[in-house]
């Protein structure tokens, strides 16, 4: 057998299925096995492999075992002349693994070899190739020297920036989401250290192939997409740590005591620099705006009273005490923010009607506990209502202008509706066409683009594949998919590096698949396409069912006095009514736990579809099947109902 693919997925059951794809197309002609082994994923991805790619040799793991032990226990049971490390999350043009086979065939010294990456903007990915980070070259990318001087031999020699992209070096290290390695050298020099978990088995791999008296070498000559690259989330706390640790583990292995120390030392220097900057950065973030919202509705509320305080209330011969602008004015506005805050106001993008909506819930909540306050601690009403007009004002005002800001405006939500085309025959365009229209997303969809030169009869129909370029200008497009069934790999490729410069965002469709996966889907849900089994996770019933949790939540704040006396569980009343009101729980939700994206999307219930039942009871397989005709048929009528009938459970505690 001349090729064993291994591929180690944890979650990532949509960019799995358009590898596998992608995989497939590339083997028509090599005598090959696919090894999947999964590490206890909880999305669907073993489901997805049994129904779509039967053929693929699958190892489930009952834990998350690691990267390393992952890929050794395929490795092990592989019959390939060589073995190839790919990640989930890529896609290989079609001549991609007849390239490599027959570069490694010629080239006997040849034990590992990596490939041109990309990232799903079509930018060139560093890490394709690297240097091994002894002490000075770590010393030279920790510090930002590597980035200061990339032409440097002595400082770019972490990710070998000196080198050219498109010429094919001999390089120390290669990257795990795509490394292919000569059988008999892996027999020689060991499998992947299963120390490491996650990051720097790559590293520590090619070394060993290097001192084993083989080359690794970085082949330009085919490309493929790997979308995680291009993630933010390295930036996360968790990342330097488990990545500094994991180069820790490197160090000690292969250094000198003394090069060792040095290296560790650099390390701790480096973790602790990158945590703070990264705590600081994290906390900067969370607090700039609401400190800007405090301060301007605080100058607002302390003009109001201290005009109230002049006019008003001393021809009464009555005056706030000094307490009131220091200590109650910043609780009324504390109070505010908290409630914006709670409604999501703060989540990035920012939407104003979350935030207009926090401060009307703060406002009835400082008016619900101002009546339930002594006579003489209640100062003025109409301060409370003329300091919300005012604060609601204000913070659109702010957000208008902070919008304007270039810097800033990736904080908000974006106004312009995104204007997308899809680039296929008519037949599969169609089909993905279907796919995006039931999303019911905030786009514009303009058209098709021919991807065979073929017009086609439709008034959607844009222009051929060759005007691309100047359709995305002539339509202002936003949003490109490519129909992965009707244009190649390498081809899409190329279109994305063309089109780099109008900052387009690309998506592709795998055929036969009902996902349409873009740049950052890996780590968001708001950027992947995929067809609803249950019309419950829709974006407009998913905002119907937010919006009914708040006005019935409301409604039993105001009327507490009055409905508390019909519900059982009298403890758990305000409880749950708090619970909903931050988002954290749902009036209606599913009593067992449910898979996939509907999981991530649906909240935890405090009355379940079966409570509009009373007095019936019903076994677990028709409890299960009323909760599935309720996602499957969402509808708010039913939430109503369900609320009517199980009023008195609304108190209920669910663990």
């Amino acid at each position: 057998m001349k090729l064993s693919i291994v591929i180690v997925n944890y979650n990532v059951a949509y960019f799995l299925e358009q590898a596998l794809y992608s995989v497939y197309k590339a083997l028509k002609n090599i005598d090959s096995e696919v090894f999947v082994v999964d590490n206890h994923s909880a999305d669907g991805s073993l489901a997805m492999l049994h129904s779509k790619f039967p053929q693929v040799k699958v190892i489930a793991n009952e834990e998350n075992v690691g990267f390393a032990k992952a890929n050794n226990q395929a490795i092990r049971m592989a019959k390939g002349e060589f073995i190839l490390l790919l990640n989930p999350d890529t896609i290989v043009e079609e001549d991609t693994f007849e390239k490599c086979i027959h570069f490694m065939e010629q080239t006997p010294d040849a034990g590992g070899l990596g490939v041109k990456m990309v990232n799903g903007h079509g930018d060139f990915l560093p890490e394709s190739k690297r240097g091994i980070p002894f002490p000075s070259v770590a010393f030279y990318k920790l510090f930002g020297l590597s980035k200061i001087f990339p032409h440097s031999q002595k400082f770019g020699s972490y990710h070998l920036t000196y080198l050219n992209n498109d010429e094919i070096h001999s390089v120390e290290v290669l990257s795990g989401a795509f490394m292919m390695l000569r059988k008999s050298v892996l027999d020689q020099i060991g499998l992947l250290d299963e120390d490491y978990f996650m990051y720097g088995e790559d590293i520590d791999l090619s070394y060993r192939i290097i001192k084993g008296g083989y080359k690794n070498y970085y082949f330009p000559e085919t490309r493929i997409i790997h979308y995680k690259g291009e993630s933010t989330k390295k930036g996360s706390l968790n990342y330097v740590y488990v990545f500094y640790k994991a180069m820790q583990i490197f160090a000690r292995k292969h250094f000198s005591q003394k090069n060792a120390k040095l290296f560790n030392f650099l390390i701790n220097c480096a973790i602790w620099f990158r945590a703070s900057l990264s705590v600081f950065k994290r906390f900067l973030s969370h607090i700039w705006m609401p400190l800007i919202d405090f301060i301007v509705v605080f100058v607002g509320m302390f003009a109001i009273s201290q005009y109230w305080d002049n006019t008003i209330l001393a021809l009464r011969h009555s005056f706030f005490p000094d307490y009131y602008f220091w200590g109650v004015i910043p609780i009324y506005i504390l109070v505010w923010l908290i409630s914006v805050a709670c409604c999501r106001g703060y989540q990035k993008p920012i939407k104003m009607y979350q935030v207009n909506k926090g401060i009307i819930i703060g406002t009835i909540i400082i008016l619900l506990i101002y009546a339930l306050l002594p006579e003489y601690l209640r100062f003025s009403r109409a301060v409370v209502v003329f300091g919300a007009m005012w604060t609601i004002i204000v913070l659109n005002i702010v957000r208008h202008f902070l919008k304007k800001i270039p810097f800033l405006k990736g904080n908000f939500e974006e106004e312009q509706t995104k204007r997308l085309a899809i680039v296929g025959t008519a037949e599969e365009a169609g089909r993905v066409m279907n796919i995006v229209q039931m999303m019911g997303k905030n786009y514009e969809l303009t058209g098709i683009i021919s991807s065979n030169g073929q017009s086609i009869p439709s008034a959607q129909y844009l222009g051929d594949i060759k005007q691309i370029s100047d359709l995305a200008i002539l339509y202002r497009l936003n949003e490109i998919i490519f129909c992965s069934r009707d244009l190649p790999a390498e081809q899409i490729i190329n279109l994305m590096g063309q089109l780099q410069e109008q900052t387009l965002e690309f998506k592709i469709a795998p055929e036969d698949s009902a996902t349409i996966i873009g740049s950052n889907s890996i780590f968001s849900s708001d950027d992947l396409y995929t067809i609803p089994v249950h019309s419950i996770v829709q974006d407009n019933n998913l905002r119907k069912k937010r919006a009914l949790d708040i006005a019935v939540s409301m409604g039993l704040l105001l009327f507490c006095g009055v409905a508390i006396w019909f519900v059982d569980n009298k403890k758990g009343y305000f409880h749950n009514v708090f619970s909903v009101l931050n988002g954290d729980k749902s009036w209606i939700g599913c009593q067992h736990p449910v898979e996939g994206s509907l999981a991530s999307q649906l909240k935890p219930g405090v009355l379940f579809p079966i409570d509009a039942f009373t007095g019936n009871h019903f076994s677990k397989e028709m409890i299960q099947k009323a909760e599935h005709l309720y996602t499957r048929n969402y509808n708010v009528k039913n939430d109503l109902r369900t609320l009517y009938k199980g009023f008195s459970q609304i108190g209920r505690i669910v663990s």
